[in-house]
């Protein structure tokens, strides 16, 4: 082959495949949100010479084409596996695999971050709770504490964590939940914790708050969702795994809970099984991310009460709670405002419990 026809070749190869994408990226289909990352893509930009002057429309057009190329997800893990398994990184975009689990790389610590979180819960109780009230503080670690010695990785100092919210909080009692777990009580492929690994905790709690009967965890039964959970981690690390099974409890005083959800203004399930073949299947507990919720235990009347400050991970564990006290409150300060709490929640003589995982203690920016 001469010189010549070889260039040519070359030079249409690279047009035709140039051309391949270009109609590729203009008429396959887009999809307006991206299930693996649980996101929405970004829109096309307008147009405009404003727009164009002020760097604005490239900026959108680049983010556009990043999240509607075509086949983003192959092209997402074979760079996941290429900066792994082959450059031998330690993390892509911050997420590590290490023995089958999916875990972020959660450091450094950020103080003042941490100290904003007590404050603000500081000032909620000064806003809305009196003497009558016993308040407790519970910190639950992210996964990344019980991985990141035995991968290599960097990891909070929890220790520290738990001081900083402790010292700030000296009003609270701090009930140690950090020496209960390890990274089995995790999903290999969410940040959560598994609901049916957790007994123990939520008895360790109730026992904080002197409202355990003394006869440890309730007799639950563990059912096995049919749906396959892939979590927040698969999808964001883009790297191959299994997916995890997603089990919950029923059984004690479980089965009899009626639940509020006072956002929608309508009764729920404790396990909302349509939520658990959808987009985020943790939903299932609870109905997920709600600002506020009630559980209510017609079963026994010794006037108790608990309001729960809570994140996600307080969706799961609950409802383990429920056979200590007539009325739970699970409050999300994420999504509402807590000045607006007065016309909802009767805080009077009941426990408060601040349960907060360290990724929101961390981030606290998220907090209301």
């Amino acid at each position: 082959m001469n010189e010549d026809r070889k260039n040519k070749i070359i030079c249409i190869s690279a047009a035709v495949f140039f051309a391949a994408g270009f109609f590729l990226c203009v008429f396959l289909p887009k999809s307006d949100y991206l299930t693996s990352e649980r996101r929405r893509a970004a829109l096309r930009p307008e147009f405009s010479l404003d727009a164009v002057k002020s760097g604005r429309y490239m900026k959108g057009f680049e983010a556009w084409t990043v999240d509607t190329f075509p086949f983003r997800e192959p092209f997402r893990t074979v760079q996941a596996l290429t900066a792994t398994q082959i450059f031998l990184r330690k993390d892509n975009n911050g997420l590590y695999e290490y023995e089958g689990m999916l875990a972020a790389a959660e450091y450094p610590l950020n103080e003042a971050s941490v100290v904003q979180a007590a404050d603000r819960f500081g000032e909620v109780c000064e806003r809305w709770l009196t003497e009558e009230n016993r308040v407790y503080l519970a910190v639950i670690p992210d996964k990344n504490c019980f991985l990141a010695d035995k991968s290599g990785h960097l990891s909070l100092d929890y220790e520290k964590l738990e001081r900083l919210m402790t010292d700030r909080m000296a009003y609270a009692t701090f009930l140690p939940v950090r020496d209960l777990l390890e990274a089995g009580d995790y999903y290999r492929t969410d940040t959560h914790w598994r609901q049916e690994r957790i007994t123990d905790v939520a008895e360790r709690l109730l026992q904080g708050m002197g409202a355990s009967d003394g006869t440890g965890s309730a007799d639950y039964e563990t059912h096995t969702s049919e749906y396959a959970f892939y979590g927040v981690y698969y999808g964001q690390a883009a790297l191959p795994a299994e997916p995890d099974e997603l089990r919950y409890l029923t059984g004690g005083a479980i089965d009899g809970c009626r639940v509020y959800d006072w956002q929608n203004k309508k009764e729920i399930p404790v396990y909302d099984m349509e939520l658990a073949a959808g987009k985020d299947p943790y939903e299932m507990f609870l109905s997920g991310p709600l600002s506020l919720v009630t559980i209510e235990n017609p079963e026994i009347s010794n006037g108790k009460r608990l309001v729960i400050f809570r994140d996600s991970f307080g969706s799961s564990i609950a409802p383990l709670l429920a056979g200590s006290y007539e009325k739970i409150t699970l409050v999300d300060i994420r999504y509402i405002n807590p000045e607006l709490l007065g016309e909802f929640v009767d805080f009077s003589g009941c426990d408060v419990l601040f349960l907060y995982s360290t990724l929101v203690l961390n981030h606290s920016e998220t907090l209301k």
